[in-house]
């Protein structure tokens, strides 16, 4: 049995790891700061519960679209500009971005510094639009027929999405926090312009012709290719769009890492630290690293226990791994329920909030991943892309639903805001559990 998922791969992928991590980078790096920066800064005239309501609500709207644009980037890669195009337009434009919002952060006018923020915003939701969908297809189409091997390829490329989310709060909080919120975005700004100099380096000798041009223009095929899909095809895009459907929830569980938990991190968790005699309070945005750590340190050995059940027999499939990771996610949001409960009277230790990211780590490693990996697998060569972009639309309603709700944070008893996530969590569990049947007979053995 084979358990080195490091061998074997195409030199691409190690390219588009690369690429990746640094505009997850800037992407992790500016969502650290986005809520602190509204709440602080931009409507600090605001009453508290006002101002974490606005800046909730634009949150969720931002980490919404970007999940939303990427369906109309991959319909412009499949039909007119091709996936290589498209992501060295969107990493240029991210970069751009990230240094409009600094100017935001500079200008002493109140109305220049709205419009450079709003502009900012727009610029990194169109970028990542370009991005999104189109270098995970190209990953796919490294591996043509191989879906083995391709699982393993995604789960590499998934650990470069978060070692680029591990390091970017702790450099861009750690300049916001020291020197200025405009040098937090200038910091993300310069990461994602390094990955897009790399990627222009090595897209031609390490790519080929992956990606290059869009389907037209690849492939005239026959008659038959152009038909309405076949039965078996379209029994296998629904049982991808209802997994597209529950992951929603968990989306919207998931995503509150960036706006209830950083505010219950900044306000509720007892960051005082004493190393050596010195006595420092650690910056709040440290804890938006523990999921890319815990991803970067845990994916290999996640990746090992699929390959070892898959030898033995025994492994998951796609479904159940989801419905593993609606549970997972369930407890985690428990566990922050719990912790809630104890920050009324006094600040709690940061060890429930590893918990929780601990957790909620391993449900998105049964889920994130595995569903890259499947729409690769099971989507239409024609619409590759297309479908990848459908596959985040379902992170954009739940990361805008994540806002929506964090907007009632200070609203009502943070020990039951965060146990309503993991009721609704649970309950959408047991019913994906009751359509595994149904769903794995839709997908053959894909």
């Amino acid at each position: 049995m084979k358990l080195d998922i490091l061998k074997g791969h195409p030199k691409g992928l190690y390219l588009l790891f690369c690429v990746e991590m640094w505009e997850r980078f800037s992407y992790y790096g500016m969502r650290a700061l986005l809520v602190l920066y509204m709440v602080q800064y931009l409507f600090a005239g605001m009453n508290k519960d006002v101002a974490t309501q606005y800046a909730g609500n634009i949150y969720g709207w931002y980490t919404g679209l970007v999940y939303l644009t990427p369906l109309v980037g991959g319909y412009l890669a499949d039909r007119y500009l091709g996936q290589r195009k498209c992501i060295a337009t969107g990493t240029a434009m991210m970069s751009v971005g990230l240094f409009v919002l600094a100017f935001s952060v500079i200008t002493q006018d109140v109305l220049y510094k709205n419009i450079f923020f709003v502009l900012g915003l727009i610029l990194m939701i169109l970028a990542n639009g370009f991005v999104k969908s189109n270098i995970s297809t190209i990953v796919g189409m490294l591996y043509g027929e191989d879906k083995q091997k391709r699982d393993a390829g995604f789960t590499i490329f998934y650990m470069g999405i978060n070692l680029g989310a591990f390091f970017s709060p702790l450099i861009c909080g750690t300049l916001a926090t020291m020197y200025g919120f405009q040098y937090g975005f200038m910091s993300a700004g310069i990461g994602v312009l390094i990955g897009f100099l790399i990627y222009k380096l090595g897209e031609k000798p390490l790519l080929q012709d992956c990606g290059l041009n869009p389907y037209t223009q690849v492939s005239k095929n026959s008659q038959y290719e152009d038909r309405d899909l076949r039965l078996r095809e379209k029994r296998k895009l629904w049982a991808l769009y209802i997994l597209m459907a529950f992951s929603v929830v968990f989306w919207l569980s998931y995503e509150q890492a960036g706006c209830s938990m950083a505010l219950f991190a900044e306000n509720e968790t007892n960051r005082a630290i004493t190393i050596f005699g010195n006595h420092f309070v650690m910056p709040s945005q440290y804890f938006q690293s523990l999921n890319p750590l815990f991803i970067v340190t845990f994916a290999p050995i996640m990746s090992i226990l699929w390959e070892f059940l898959h030898f033995h027999k025994k492994e998951p499939t796609s479904v159940q791994k989801f419905t593993i990771g609606l549970g997972l996610i369930s407890i985690a949001y428990l566990v922050m329920a719990v912790a809630a409960h104890y920050s009324v009277s006094s600040l709690v230790s940061p060890l429930w909030l590893i918990a929780a990211f601990w957790v909620a780590t391993i449900a998105e490693l049964c889920i994130s991943p595995i569903g890259l990996s499947l729409v690769t697998k099971l989507a239409p060569v024609k619409f590759a892309s297309l479908i990848m972009g459908c596959w985040f639309l379902s992170s954009f309603i739940g990361n805008l639903g994540a806002g929506v709700f964090a907007g009632f944070y200070e609203k009502m008893s943070h020990s039951v805001f965060f146990a309503i996530l993991a009721f609704n969590s649970a309950i959408v569990c047991l019913i994906l559990a009751l359509l595994i049947p149904l769903l794995k007979k839709w997908m053959g053995k894909s």
